[in-house]
């Protein structure tokens, strides 16, 4: 039996490393090689691998009680990471709902938003998102994101959203006018805006500033228009505060969060709300309850690794690990200014995006030598990364940064070096 890798040619038969340990930032591979974490494991390791205080927490919940039914049922560990969680959230986010990934979480955030204006008896059938966005590859999700080559075969079955342009340096009143037109529609009010706030990360790591972010729930708030911050990416430090909608002064009315919430160790998805989506399902009629949820909601040993987690936050100085390589990103993008093979480089706290182009075609639109997903430059990229020891995987052309917050100065610097020099590949 052969496995089928996500996001993988296999056609194209390139090497798939085997990865056998791993320990802080550095992970080890079957052939005895080690690679620097660049990336964190896909956006999800924040404390490093196979860290302590996660495992030990991991291995004793297992040990006690290793999965329960989460329907009209609970147990010790999710009930204190609810706690956990209200402590870091908002106090307007007062209600927590399970689930089990990125994309379910935002699946969860759009069936509370539309199930809300159902049961209110005012139906709204319109969600908006923005242009180049990102949420998950399930059918809810995929309609929510940018149509691309990536869902192009299912389109049929996708529902129609309403799309801004996404808030480019110099066109930000574009999108908020655009926006506006969409939320001020009484024929089609939306039932929400879903949003990755200051960064839209596999839309190519595309970052927006903090007034944008807030001007847009302003416009959102002003017409009750439910607004939706997807943070599965961006929270738990990565933008450089706990969560991103933190720098734009203002509270969503509902976050999806994942990823980082147990340090990438275990899938676990939180979608907290506000009063208003919990109470308009709160009946005595059951036809109204929140018809969601997965076999594995809540389950205690990934409740276990997100209470590990917080813990480490509060005893931890993760914020100043985080401010570090933030002032670290900054000096290397100075260094990259000056290389003609690296453009468009942009940084929001620990992550650092750049755009790899041949010498000759920087301002080429050609896929194959100046950019895009499918860019032929992605595997050249990503193997010679492997072969200097790193794990990075560029996003076609887009070489970006987003490692464990364990990560040292040594380990950094190897990658700035090596970044500089992948010209010599291509």
């Amino acid at each position: 039996m052969d496995i089928w890798h996500p996001f993988t040619q296999h056609g194209l038969n390139e090497p798939i490393p085997e990865v056998v340990s791993g320990d802080g930032a550095i992970l080890r591979l079957s052939d005895g090689r080690e690679l620097i974490d660049g990336i964190a494991s896909w956006w999800v390791n924040t404390h490093g691998h196979a860290h302590p205080k996660i495992a030990r927490a991991i291995a004793d919940q297992a040990a006690q009680l290793d999965q329960i039914i989460f329907a009209g049922w609970t147990h010790p560990p999710a009930l204190q990471a609810a706690r956990g969680m209200r402590d870091v959230l908002p106090e307007q986010l007062s209600h927590i709902f399970f689930s089990d990934s990125g994309s379910t979480s935002v699946e969860v955030a759009l069936k509370m938003a539309m199930g809300m204006w159902h049961n209110l008896g005012t139906p709204r059938e319109r969600i908006v998102v923005m242009e180049h966005s990102y949420h998950g590859d399930t059918f809810g999700t995929m309609s929510v994101g940018e149509r691309t080559i990536f869902n192009t075969p299912f389109e049929p079955l996708l529902f129609d959203v309403a799309t801004i342009d996404f808030p480019s340096q110099g066109r930000e009143q574009v999108t908020l006018d655009a926006l506006e037109r969409h939320c001020a529609d009484a024929a089609h009010k939306p039932a929400a805006f879903i949003v990755e706030p200051l960064v839209l990360g596999a839309g190519g790591m595309l970052m927006y500033s903090a007034e944008t972010l807030s001007a847009m729930y302003a416009i959102c708030a002003a017409h009750d228009v439910p607004f939706i911050v997807d943070e599965v990416m961006t929270g738990w430090g990565r933008t450089g505060s706990m969560f991103a909608f933190q720098q734009a002064d203002f509270v969503p009315d509902i976050i999806c969060l994942s990823k980082g919430i147990t340090s990438g160790a275990l899938p676990l998805a939180v979608t907290a709300c506000q009063q208003r989506f919990y109470d308009a399902h709160l009946s005595s009629d059951k036809a109204k309850m929140f018809f969601h949820s997965s076999s594995y909601t809540a389950n205690p040993m990934a409740c276990a690794a997100v209470n590990a987690n917080l813990a480490i936050w509060r005893d931890e100085p993760v914020q100043q690990r985080i401010d570090h390589i933030a002032a670290r990103h900054s000096e290397a993008a100075q260094r990259f200014a000056d290389c003609v093979h690296i453009t468009n480089i942009r940084q929001q706290g620990s992550i650092l995006a750049m755009e790899i182009v041949m010498p000759d075609s920087a301002t080429s639109d050609d896929e194959d030598k100046g950019g895009g997903y499918l860019s032929t430059l992605g595997p050249t990229l990503n193997a010679f990364f492997i072969e200097n020891g790193i794990m990075l995987r560029p996003l076609g052309n887009t070489v970006y940064i987003l490692p464990p917050y364990c990560i040292t100065d040594e380990q950094l610097d190897h990658i700035y070096t090596m970044i500089e020099r992948c010209i010599e590949v291509i």
